[in-house]
């Protein structure tokens, strides 16, 4: 698991340069909350928005999880653990007025970019 890129993979890039294009300037892999051992992917701090882009094994995708033939316990378990870590990370965001947006690595980066604009805009436009 070393292995595995903690930042910069290709959909991250991907989404990076499709909110980068619509004129969004953003943090990379910074914690929103500094007391909390949370990274997200894209954090816009003045509106507090925090984006996270989840992989489909590694969160638990329902449209294209997949179980694995070797120590299937172990990994079932281990998704269920990141699931419920970021279900505690987006509560622990909106106690302290973040919100968080999920984005899975399968989405297009162009429609995940404009949701991202969209949520961004309107907590601008609200303040």
């Amino acid at each position: 698991m070393q292995a595995n890129k903690g930042r910069d993979t290709k959909p991250e890039l991907a989404l990076r340069r499709a909110v980068h294009a619509l004129g969004l300037r953003y943090r990379v892999s910074t914690r929103p909350l500094p007391a909390v051992r949370r990274t997200a992917d894209l954090v816009f701090t003045r509106a507090k928005v925090a984006v996270f882009l989840d992989g489909c094994f590694w969160h638990g995708c329902p449209d294209h999880h997949t179980k694995s033939a070797t120590n299937a316990a172990y990994w079932a378990d281990k998704v269920e653990k990141n699931r419920a870590r970021d279900r505690e990370t987006d509560a622990l965001l909106a106690a302290e007025g973040w919100v968080a947006v999920r984005v899975w690595e399968h989405e297009d980066p162009g429609e995940a970019a404009l949701r991202v604009q969209s949520v961004v805009r309107a907590i601008r436009e609200s303040t």
